[in-house]
């Protein structure tokens, strides 16, 4: 059922620039610089419609879709953006992509209130399975990954693309009162895309190295790519180097690694729910990685009060491992009370699973 949890290597690789899927993506057709495409939206769930982009305004376009953590995250941000900007000329537009269920838009919009109050809209999947601005937007830019944002100027050019939380208020403030240098932003994203191509090819070729089992070559990749990320974006490797150490087999060393990566962001809830997830979803996981697991997921929930439903999921499955299964339980019961309706259904199989006395098994 965690599946999207699962993608943790990937996403915290697609953090430090290093994706591990092998796939042949696409050359991006969608660069900064050039004219945006049209609006081909589905239904507008909320807000006033709109048609084209206005010439006198500025528009922040953010994909994103209701079973999305990282897109949830985003929210609150987006939202502050849309009621600081909304008098001065930015236009927030959440644009739902990639829904598995698009009837729990709505409902989503709704439960968040005054969280959420800029529009949202579905894609139009007229004739596209994919959605049309799934298509002319976001695979058109080579964006892969959301929840992911298009800042588009007043002359209508994208101005900016990447991880909403990544964009800076001073850059919405530049657009809006025309000072943005476009040309300047057109190199830099060039430059930066020459960046990715490069991190590209290393990260097919570890994922190669790991598919092969040749975890020493593999070390020396994520070498070569520490030497080419800035500092800034080193996070993810020790991350990636407990992947190699639980490949390997090397549980002792994997325990120390989780310990070390866990300790240095303690109140990080999401890293600490990955942490924990990643080893308690091990076919067999043992001691010492089944205490690295259960210290992790405790800072996840302490770090979340208790109030998020995935990470309640992730210790009581700590906690079934471990042989406490009325305590897995009771946790489980309460990640089933506070669900959103899109993950309602997995967790309350994963109950029924407890109940039963089995430890669901992890796709």
């Amino acid at each position: 059922m965690k599946t999207k949890h699962l993608s943790l290597i990937a996403s915290l690789l697609a953090v430090a620039a290093l994706p591990l899927a092998a796939q042949e993506e696409k050359e991006a057709t969608l660069k900064v610089g050039d004219p945006a495409p049209k609006l081909q939206t589905g239904k507008w769930v909320q807000g006033e419609p709109v048609t084209a982009l206005a010439k006198d305004k500025v528009y922040l376009v953010e994909f994103w879709a209701t079973w999305c953590g990282p897109c949830r995250q985003t929210i609150p941000h987006l939202n502050e953006l849309h009621t600081k900007f909304k008098d001065k000329g930015l236009v927030v537009i959440g644009q739902n992509v990639w829904e598995r269920d698009e009837s729990q838009v709505e409902p989503f919009v709704k439960k968040m209130g005054e969280k959420m109050t800029y529009r949202v809209a579905l894609d139009d999947k007229q004739g596209s399975e994919k959605g049309k601005m799934a298509e002319t937007w976001m695979e058109a830019a080579g964006q892969n990954g959301i929840p992911a944002a298009f800042l588009v100027d007043k002359q209508g050019k994208i101005a900016w693309v990447g991880h909403p939380m990544g964009l800076k208020e001073e850059l919405i403030e530049e657009v809006l009162a025309g000072r943005h240098d476009l040309k300047k932003a057109v190199a830099e994203y060039e430059k930066e895309q020459k960046y990715k191509a490069e991190m590209t090819r290393l990260s097919r070729q570890f994922g190669q190295q790991m598919q092969n089992e040749e975890w020493d070559k593999a070390e020396a990749t994520l070498n070569e790519v520490e030497k080419i990320l800035p500092e800034d974006r080193r996070g993810g490797l020790d991350l990636t180097r407990l992947q190699i150490l639980l490949s390997k087999g090397d549980e002792a060393a994997a325990a120390k690694m989780t310990e070390k990566i866990s300790s240095g962001d303690a109140k990080n809830a999401m890293l600490q729910n990955r942490l924990a997830w990643m080893l308690a979803s091990r076919k067999g996981v043992g001691e010492p990685l089944l205490g690295a697991a259960a210290k992790a997921a405790e800072r996840a929930n302490e770090a979340a009060q208790g109030k998020d439903a995935s990470i309640l999921d992730t210790l009581a499955r700590v906690r079934f491992i471990q042989g406490k299964k009325e305590e897995a339980i009771r946790l489980q019961a309460k990640a089933v009370e506070i669900a959103e309706p899109a993950m309602k259904k997995d967790l309350e199989e994963t109950l029924a699973s407890y109940k039963e006395g089995k430890l669901p098994q992890v796709e």
